[in-house]
């Protein structure tokens, strides 16, 4: 009995043995993530940093396509000294936020925390400031002890002033670098412009007065073709990089191009809103999405249904596109993009259909219109008015 004993001792050993190697490294891996050290060299070895935050002015945000907030922005400055990226995960609550940096699936927590709630929850407090009397950190995991010690290091409070500042000089709405020129060529004869023309073969792109892209044109540059933004928008519709590439715009700068692109993504933006019958609101809907983005005005139309107004009308949407620069509103539920700076949506549109009305005179909107003017070449201005030998050339023959 004993030798079979031993015999059972020594099989059973080897199985075990057997079962460490290959064959069991499915059902061990996922158990034993969790107890790996990620910290910082493990970090740099994958190229990026995932933080978890929650949306808004001062933590992360997405402004027409450009990622920013002031906790993004100050570890994008951390990142950027040992040559990493930032990757975002936003979420709506604290608890969400902690779950994730617990589970590994985040890095680091950016929302600065009251430090008594991070340790009460098991996590490190780093990066620490005072708040208005209270002092809060970003958080890490105890386990992420280089990290730590890296941001401490590194994290100083004249550097968040720094960020700050610097928001307040790029961020603004109208910080655009543009010549802006006179929103009229001749208003007596009704020339808008000496991009009228690609305005004219546009609207037939969009499916909208080409007035109203006109209107809009001026808005984003002042009729500007090398017109940039801090946010990279370039252009005289200022496309931004990441719609260029998905248009196939080659040269964001010729007029021709930046327009005809322009309006392919109104037609886009069109489309998101096909559940929109009344037409006016469907423009308006669209005009709105092209400058903060086609999921923040679905938001703010979740927001309306949620209150009882209609998420398809403009007028009972436009208050909570204009509010979703409030905690109390990017913040609920039924937001999924979290905050928007909308006042200056709303203002967008508004300012865009005010000139749209003044282009048309008044006149009752149409889908597109017969009034279209006629062709300018270089800077001369030749319509049915022009006296002498000059050619005219009706840009209703060519389209």
């Amino acid at each position: 009995m004993r030798h079979y004993s031993f015999l059972f001792v020594v099989l059973s050993a080897l199985l075990l043995q057997a079962c460490g190697g290959k064959g069991n490294n499915a059902t061990t891996t996922t158990k034993d993530m969790n107890k790996t050290k990620y910290d910082l060299a493990e970090i740099e070895e994958s190229g990026e940093i995932i933080a978890t935050t929650l949306y808004g002015p001062t933590t992360y945000y997405d402004y027409n396509g450009k990622e920013t907030g002031t906790a993004y922005d100050l570890l994008s400055a951390f990142a950027q000294n040992d040559g990493i990226g930032v990757r975002v995960e936003a979420v709506n609550d604290t608890s969400a936020m902690i779950k994730l940096l617990k589970s590994g699936e985040a890095d680091i927590i950016i929302t600065p925390l009251p430090t008594e709630l991070i340790r009460k929850s098991g996590l490190e407090a780093c990066a620490e400031r005072n708040n208005n009397g209270q002092k809060t950190a970003w958080a890490v995991r105890k386990d992420q002890t280089d990290l730590y010690e890296a941001l401490n290091g590194w994290y100083k409070p004249g550097i968040e002033k720094k960020t700050i500042d610097y928001e307040i000089q790029h961020n603004e709405a109208h910080e655009v670098k543009r010549h802006i020129h006179a929103p009229y060529v001749s208003r007596s004869k009704g020339i808008i412009s000496y991009y009228d023309r690609e305005f004219i073969a546009g609207s037939r792109i969009a499916g909208m007065d080409w007035r109203l892209i006109a209107a809009q044109c001026y808005q984003e540059s002042g009729f500007d073709p090398n017109a940039v933004s801090w946010a990279g928008a370039k252009g005289l519709m200022q496309i931004i990089p990441s719609t260029a590439q998905h248009l196939g715009v080659n040269n964001v700068f010729d007029p021709k191009e930046n327009i005809y692109a322009g309006c392919r993504y109104l037609r886009e933006l069109s489309g998101h809103f096909s559940d929109v019958r009344n037409r006016m609101d469907r423009i308006k809907f669209t005009i709105a999405a092209y400058n903060g983005g086609a999921r923040h005005i679905r938001d703010a139309m979740n927001l309306a249904r949620k209150h009882g107004k209609s998420p398809t009308s403009y007028s009972d949407v436009s208050y909570y596109i204009r509010n979703l620069d409030k905690p109390q509103f990017y913040n609920d539920p039924v937001v999924k993009n979290g905050f928007l700076m909308g006042r200056e949506t709303y203002n967008y549109v508004e300012q865009i259909m005010e000139r749209w009305n003044k282009y048309r005179g008044g006149k009752a909107v149409s889908m597109l219109t017969d009034d279209v003017p006629l062709q300018i070449r270089g800077s001369q201005r030749r319509n049915r008015f022009t006296r002498g030998k000059t050619e005219i050339i009706d840009l209703r023959d060519s389209l």
